[in-house]
């Protein structure tokens, strides 16, 4: 049945890329008209069959437009085979720093009887897929008497299209195993049988090139007439792009199909349990990158071990979760990354790539963008992060003209101290000293004399008394109660808002006088073929709401008053990131009494807190 399987979904991307190229041959037949019409009417002119005035016109008309459709057609055949194809960003792995790597994918490509991979590269996301890299734009051509690995040693002429380029998952190499790894890749690596078909290759590069002659088109920086003949050329390839969709989505999903059939024979058992270890990468991943890598990028600092970290970040879920106690079991198995030679090289260019794809950083270190080891991450980047916001924090209430604390000591009465953010944004939460009342009717009632009888109380004609009718004062008190409350809501959502407002504003200003380059170096030899005008390709988050801006300020005001009046110390969670240790614990219920400080004007569960993990907020803090 498996050789059933993969027969049919290789005939099925097999028709389908004949229909691609039928669609290029179509093309070419319309280009071909024109010219193809006036060397009819030439021909039937020189034989005197075809004469007279308006034949005469016909032949001029005809062969005008001939020449002109040639032209525009060679232009465009000439942009689609010279545009350069689009190519993910990846760390290139030579066969020497990774022998033993190289060599397993030659044996599971044995096995698998079809042809290798030509090269191996990492991606720092988790996902394994080939890439086509035969452009010339991709490389240098090949060296003259070299054997075609595939075509073999004393093969024909005919062109023989080279094997893809393997590209693997760097979180892969680090949390799976060995024999895990190779149940992954074995699906992957089928598709290169597929791949060395002719009329399969034929039809990828011409939609690769279609989909490249439509990127032209959009490439800034270029002359008005070349401007609107590469917008020529790209809305003739948008229609053939359109045209040719279909067929190339199901020729790459009869590839996908025939490849997964012939991996099937190969580790089977194995590929199940792999598939969950895939599953679980990427969450570990995903959760290293927003809560752990991120902090660290948005202050100039990148971590450059992240794949080391994912393994971490892996085991601390591993062992926190009951329904993954399974997984840490598995860590005495030889680990994927011992394929490599130098791992940790490795690793660190992953990293760096990483920060360019996610963050938009610079290609290269510098004096605000260095690289940070996790040993040193809890002091380099959370105690100066939380510094950092807090400086500015105190800095844009001084722009705002609030005053500090009164202190008893003299010396320390201007300085900084998580006391005045407590009281400017709890201010307001106080009640209000109440107004003097609007409803004074008569004189004043003497507080020595007798309470009078309630005068609104009428008695009904069978004795019941009727129910009675609230004084007017007490609907006015009432009134001021809920009018006074609304205010002071008010008042604190309004000095909030003011005060996340000029923050968000600080911020702004302090990244764009230190943005990062644009137009650094590469890390890598291949990464000079990707188009890094438009950093970030994959952003992590949104901009973070004026809200969430002002909850990390006072939340990093509040660690930098822990670590330095009640002993506490700054910590890495590999899930959760920052974090902040007091007594060796993890201070996990912070964050809901700041954001009730923030959202409220309420200080009391704040203050409550900070009372019980003795911490003084008059106490002066060290900034940066």
């Amino acid at each position: 049945m498996t050789g059933i399987g993969v027969e049919a979904g290789a005939q099925a991307a097999r028709s389908r890329a004949l229909a691609v190229l039928r669609i290029r041959s179509r093309a070419l037949a319309v280009a071909l008209l024109p010219a193809a019409v006036a060397v009819v009417l030439l021909a039937g002119g020189s034989t005197g069959h075809l004469v007279g005035g308006v034949w005469d016109a016909a032949r001029l008309v005809m062969s005008v437009l001939g020449v002109l459709v040639l032209l525009a057609a060679g232009v465009i055949a000439l942009v689609v085979a010279r545009a350069r194809p689009a190519v993910s960003p990846t760390v290139a792995i030579a066969e020497e720093a990774a022998p033993d790597l190289y060599r397993m994918v030659r044996d599971l490509a044995d096995r698998l009887d079809v042809p290798a991979p030509s090269a191996i590269a990492l991606t720092p996301d988790c996902d394994s897929w080939l890439e086509d890299r035969t452009h010339p734009a991709h490389g240098p051509p090949p060296q003259e008497g070299r054997d075609d690995e595939i075509a073999g040693a004393g093969g024909s002429h005919r062109r023989v299209p080279a094997a893809p380029v393997l590209v693997i998952g760097s979180p892969f190499l680090w949390w799976m195993r060995v024999g895990e790894l190779r149940a992954v890749l074995a699906p992957v690596v089928a598709g290169t049988g597929p791949s060395a078909h002719p009329d399969i290759a034929a039809a990828r590069r011409f939609v690769r090139g279609l989909d490249a002659a439509v990127a032209v088109g959009s490439t800034p920086g270029r002359c008005p007439l070349t401007r609107v003949l590469c917008a020529g050329v790209a809305s003739v390839a948008r229609v053939m792009l359109r045209g040719c969709r279909e067929h190339a989505a199901l020729m790459e999903r009869g590839v996908a199909a025939a490849a997964a059939e012939r991996a099937q024979a190969v580790d089977y058992g194995l590929r199940i349990v792999a598939q969950e270890q895939v599953g679980l990468a990427y969450a570990g991943w995903d959760r290293l990158l927003t809560r752990v890598a991120l902090p660290a990028w948005r202050m100039g600092r990148w971590p450059s071990r992240l794949d080391a970290g994912v393994v971490a970040a892996l085991t601390e879920l591993s062992r926190r979760d009951r329904l993954a106690e399974g997984f840490a079991s598995r860590l005495g198995e030889r680990p994927a990354c011992d394929l490599l030679e130098e791992p940790g090289t490795i690793d660190e260019a992953a990293s760096l790539l990483a920060a360019r794809l996610f963050h938009g950083g610079p290609a290269e270190n510098g004096p605000d963008w260095a690289p940070v080891d996790w040993q040193e991450y809890p002091e380099e980047v959370v105690d100066r992060k939380w510094r950092l916001d807090a400086a500015r924090l105190h800095r844009v209430l001084d722009a705002q003209g609030v005053t500090h604390t009164p202190s008893t000591t003299a010396p320390d009465s201007h300085a900084p101290t998580l006391a005045r953010v407590l009281t400017h944004l709890s201010a307001s939460h106080h009640p209000a000293p109440e107004p003097p009342s609007t409803h004074q009717a008569g004189p004043a009632l003497d507080a020595s004399a007798p309470a009078a009888a309630p005068s609104n109380t009428p008695a009904a004609a069978d004795g019941e008394t009727l129910p009675q009718e609230p004084p007017a004062s007490a609907s006015a008190s009432d009134d001021e109660s809920v009018t006074a409350g609304t205010g002071r809501r008010t008042t604190v959502e309004g000095e909030a808002e003011t005060l996340a407002a000029a923050l968000t504003a600080e911020l702004a200003r302090e990244e764009a006088t230190t943005s990062h380059p644009r137009s650094t170096p590469e890390i890598t030899s291949d990464a000079t073929l990707w188009d890094d005008t438009a950093l970030p390709l994959f952003p992590l988050q949104p901009p973070r709401t004026a809200r969430e801006l002002l909850t990390d300020h006072v939340t990093a005001m509040v660690c930098c008053a822990a670590i330095d009046t009640a002993g506490a110390t700054p910590g890495l969670d590999w899930l959760d990131g920052p974090s902040l240790l007091i007594n060796g614990e993890r201070a996990a219920d912070l964050t809901p009494r700041v954001l009730s400080l923030v959202e409220d004007g309420d200080p009391a569960p704040l203050r409550a807190w900070l009372v019980k993990s003795g911490i003084r907020p008059e106490k002066p803090v060290r900034l940066v």
